[in-house]
């Protein structure tokens, strides 16, 4: 009995994903299957490679490619845009136990954050809010974070990893990193400390409060007299204006 054009389908799209362990579809010249092969998971695997260039740099080439084939296999996108695959590979890891046994033990963090640099890069940074004056006063003002603005905290420091730096263990105080799209629409990232990285907290937590209200209620979570923070804490919210993570201030309750 004759395949369906439905069926032949569905067996070569098995096939394809899974070359190894599934039947191509009878009929079709062995060749012409194998550019098809081809060009499936090298389309896909470049993309990956793009994606997470250093993630594929500080993997073996052979474990980089098993990973690579087994998410093909095994992960089922939900989204028809290349530019979603990035997502769904951090998806796959984060639901991979076996996988995560094997990689190092920062892969997934690192993975996560360059998706992130994607994520932010291709966000809608939308209209910029009703009320808003770029120049307005960030202490009596409540600071409006942009949305293309995200902070990230990592045990390992993803943002330093590289070929020739690669700690054997994560250091004592997290990472905490914000990345953002700037004014010329570049994607880059600050590193925070922690009372800094509980500022942005704070700010996007209470975002109806002023500079200062922000900056009293962190000095009581540090046990501090607001006179010890408020200097810090006005310049870390104009240096993050000059950065374009803080669009400006609007009057606080608004």
């Amino acid at each position: 009995m004759t395949a369906s054009f439905q069926e032949t389908q569905n067996t070569l799209a098995a096939w394809l994903r899974d070359p190894d362990n599934r039947q191509p579809p009878a009929g079709i010249e062995q060749r012409r299957l194998n550019i098809y092969r081809d060009l499936v998971y090298n389309d896909i695997e470049g993309f990956l490679r793009s994606g997470f260039p250093v993630l594929h740099s500080l993997l073996e080439t052979a474990l980089w490619h098993q990973l690579a084939r087994d998410f093909i296999v095994r992960h089922a996108c939900d989204s028809p845009y290349f530019v979603d695959i990035s997502r769904h590979f951090v998806e796959f890891l984060q639901a991979s136990e076996d996988w995560l046994a094997r990689l190092p033990p920062w892969a997934l963090e690192l993975a996560h954050y360059e998706w992130m640099e994607v994520a932010v890069d291709i966000a809608d940074a939308g209209e910029p809010p009703a009320r808003l004056a770029p120049d307005g006063d960030l202490l009596a003002g409540a600071p409006v974070l942009s949305p293309v603005a995200c902070l990230l905290g990592y045990r390992w420091p993803v943002h330093q990893l590289s070929v020739d730096q690669v700690p054997a263990s994560p250091p004592e105080a997290p990472t905490w990193l914000m990345i953002y799209r700037d004014r010329e629409d570049t994607v880059k990232f600050m590193a925070l400390n922690q009372a800094a990285a509980a500022l942005v907290q704070r700010v996007t937590s209470h975002p109806h409060e002023s500079g200062r209200e922000l900056l009293s209620g962190l000095a009581q979570d540090m046990g501090l007299p607001l006179s010890q923070v408020l200097g810090f804490g006005q310049e870390l919210l104009e240096q993050m204006r000059e950065r374009g993570i803080v669009l400006g201030a609007r009057a606080p309750g608004n």
